[in-house]
């Protein structure tokens, strides 16, 4: 399908939405609604940043959504201002990712001016999948991971933060930041062991701080172990459990990734150890 038509087409918006803020700007401009030229300015902008998205020129439709952003942020329209550097924020990830984050973190400013939490919390997400996918940037991945679940857990949404805490914890755990990740996946766990709906995925949490452990040392290892058994009687049972005991983990289930480099660093880890020993 031809698209040259839309983007002339967004061309056209793009010059009228200029000319207004030009007349609205002029000294008869202010005098004979300045303001409402602005507000049509901001309309034909977002009106010419979609026609943009129909070209699948994405940068281009970001640019028109930025523009209609900082006009709404000039008349103080702060919250169609935000909703207008989200839509930009979309539109740059296709194209330009570091633009997309730039655009994100300024409507976070605003949501978290306005009191917006669990908004701006979306967001961070959002830019840190970005740097996971992306930019290929782990470090500021968990950063905003971190930002969103601490804003989260503000606002009670519990559950929200800690998936954004395992992730953080995913991550530093293959950072070999083994305590941070023994921390959250023991958070996490005594959080789920208590809730009726998350019970069962406890084991999981438990299993995967053991495991950290068990990169660092073995003796520590097998002391948290007995005492994720006390905490939660039901640990003993899993096949997870009975692994952390016999070691024969690819025999009960298949490896993901993560499970297999972690087996992998337990390897080396109990290698040396029995080296230290001779």
């Amino acid at each position: 399908m031809d698209n040259s038509g839309k983007e002339k087409e967004a061309e056209a918006l793009m010059a009228e939405a200029d000319k207004k803020i030009k007349s609205s700007k002029s000294f008869f401009g202010t005098l004979f609604g300045g303001s409402s030229r602005s507000e049509e300015a901001c309309e034909i902008y977002v009106r010419a940043a979609n026609m943009y998205k129909m070209a699948k020129n994405w940068s281009a439709a970001g640019n028109a959504f930025a523009q209609a952003a900082h006009l709404h942020l000039q008349m103080q329209s702060k919250h169609d201002a935000a909703t207008n550097l989200i839509d930009a924020g979309n539109a740059f990830k296709k194209a330009d990712p570091q633009e997309a984050i730039n655009c994100l973190n300024r409507a976070i400013e605003i949501y978290t001016d306005m009191g917006r939490f669990t908004i701006a919390a979306k967001h961070h997400i959002t830019i840190a999948e970005i740097y996971e996918t992306e930019l290929l940037d782990i470090d500021k991945a968990i950063a905003h991971y971190e930002q969103a679940a601490d804003y989260y857990k503000g606002e009670e949404s519990t559950s929200s933060a800690n998936k954004c805490l395992l992730k953080v914890a995913t991550y530093a755990a293959q950072l070999e930041q083994y305590q941070k990740a023994i921390e959250i996946y023991e958070q996490v766990g005594t959080y789920a062991m208590d809730s009726t709906l998350l019970k069962y995925s406890a084991k999981d949490h438990f299993f995967k701080a053991a495991l950290c452990h068990f990169c660092v040392d073995t003796l520590n290892a097998k002391l948290a172990v007995q005492k994720y058994e006390e905490m939660f009687p039901a640990f003993s049972d899993s096949r997870e459990c009975k692994l952390l005991k016999v070691k024969e983990f690819d025999s009960i289930s298949r490896l993901d990734q993560w499970l297999t480099t972690m087996l992998l660093r337990i390897k080396k880890t109990i290698q040396d150890d029995e080296e230290s020993l001779r």
